[in-house]
């Protein structure tokens, strides 16, 4: 483990930062960087896009003068008083006491406090390697918890008996074991277990699966991490794929919740980068398999989930909606699910090129059903071993899509309503039943351009 050098950090950033650490500590106080920037420079990385700052001995309408006589800001939250610095991602606030009056991770009495120790101040943190100091100005760190030591021993552990006083930090906990490939400490996991998610709004607890989808290397770890402290039973669809059965023929690594957790470490080693794509396959991955529960039987000496992928829909729902309204994942996820099935069933029966549009249809893009597909089938190998493995199944259906220009959209109807009117007709409820029954049409390969398409319309409606 590094110690962690504010010189690797890069302009503007450091600079912004090394200037309000001066002007602090002209002022008598210190301002030091506290968080995932430093967790992340005692990591090694160099490619640090934020920092937050604790400023000590300073009291908050001082700094807040300071500040502004250097730096446009924006003051963010009357209650937590932290500064946000414009053009720079940089928040400076002063060490605070937070007193619990209510429930969730808002509900605290917050009063800044700059006479704080560091120690004092660290003690509110959630866990040990996010509560390391680093001095800007002299390089020097303070971490009074010890988390430089829990970072070279790859251990998540909590600071203080405070942790238990925000339920959101468990759900912070799955996605850090994931992203920074840490186990979590005995006692870290004993006390997630006794916390609830007391109302946590559902855009917070949806941030933290982000998270894990789009950062995790390990995601099985964060559903581990879930299913030791107890918290899968708050994703009851989830939590009923733990001891799910599979035939061990086509699925030796275990039940269907090991066989997501696996798919999940596939999906993570093959992110394209595209956070909107990765999240809807990586969302995809985690859901495909929720109908199992429903379906699996033993029968003729095997285990069986037949129509696993239709079942799999209504679950995916509930799973999404108690999270997120957002429309575009309401909509995309489910599809990705109903039909992971699909290129094998269609591969089977050498499915024409009607069938593959029609799949395009249905999921948006086949790119995305291939991503889910893939981790699903890697989900049996280990990195070392999914190393030039080749599915043929997926890759004669990429060939496919992409003769067909279907990869990465659905076929766009080639004939419109404005094509319509410009043949003579009015508009009327008719529009709409030649329009489908044109698209059909050119789903099945009747035409391929809008010559073929008016021909056909004028062959088959009028």
């Amino acid at each position: 483990m590094n110690t962690p050098d504010f010189s690797s950090v890069a302009a503007p950033l450091r600079d912004a930062a090394l200037d309000i650490a001066k002007a602090v500590r002209d002022a008598g106080g210190r301002a030091l960087a506290v968080g995932g920037s430093v967790r992340d420079l005692a990591m090694g990385s160099s490619d640090i896009t934020d920092i937050d700052m604790e400023v000590f001995g300073v009291e908050s309408g001082r700094l807040e003068r300071l500040i502004g006589e250097r730096h446009p800001y924006d003051a963010c939250g009357e209650s937590f008083g932290i500064l946000k610095l414009k053009g720079v991602d940089i928040d400076i606030a002063v060490p605070r006491r937070e007193t619990k009056r209510g429930t969730g991770h808002k509900g605290f009495l917050v009063e800044s406090d700059p006479s704080l120790s560091v120690a004092d101040a660290a003690s509110r943190r959630d866990f040990t390697v996010n509560a390391i100091y680093l001095d800007p100005l002299s390089g020097a760190v303070e971490d009074p918890y010890d988390g430089l030591a829990d970072l070279a021993d790859g251990i998540l552990r909590h600071v203080s008996p405070k942790f238990a006083e925000d339920p959101l930090r468990v759900l912070r906990g799955m996605q850090f074991v994931a992203r920074f490939d840490l186990d979590p400490a005995p006692e870290t996991i004993a006390l997630c277990q006794t916390m609830g998610m007391e109302g946590l709004a559902p855009e917070r607890v949806f941030d933290e699966w982000a998270k894990l989808i789009l950062k995790g290397v390990r995601i099985g770890k964060g559903m581990r991490f879930l299913r030791d402290t107890g918290w899968v039973a708050h994703f009851p669809e989830l939590e009923a794929l733990i001891g799910c059965r599979q035939d061990p023929e086509w699925h030796p690594e275990g039940d269907v919740w090991e066989h997501t957790c696996l798919s999940l470490d596939a999906f993570a080693r093959k992110r394209v980068g595209d956070d909107d794509e990765d999240l809807i396959v990586g969302l995809g991955v985690l859901c495909h398999d929720l109908g199992k529960p429903a379906t699996t039987k033993f029968e003729n000496g095997h285990w069986r989930s037949p129509g696993h992928d239709e079942a799999g829909v209504e679950p995916t729902k509930s799973f999404l909606l108690r999270m997120t309204r957002e429309e575009r994942i309401l909509k995309e996820v489910p599809p990705l699910v109903q039909c992971h099935m699909q290129p094998y069933a269609l591969w089977k029966s050498n499915a024409g090129d009607a069938a593959i549009r029609r799949l395009a249809v249905k999921v948006a893009r086949i790119d995305r059903l291939i991503r889910v597909v893939r981790a699903d089938d890697e989900s049996r190998f280990t990195d070392e071993e999914v190393e030039g493995h080749r599915s043929e199944v997926l890759d004669w259906l990429a060939d496919r899509a992409e003769r067909l220009r279907v990869a990465a959209a659905a076929p766009k109807p080639i004939l419109q309503g404005r094509h319509l009117i410009e043949l003579g007709l009015s508009p009327s409820p008719k529009f709409g039943k030649w329009l489908a029954e044109a698209y059909e049409a050119q789903l099945d390969g009747a035409f391929a351009d809008l010559d073929g398409a008016i021909a056909f319309f004028k062959g088959n409606s009028l």
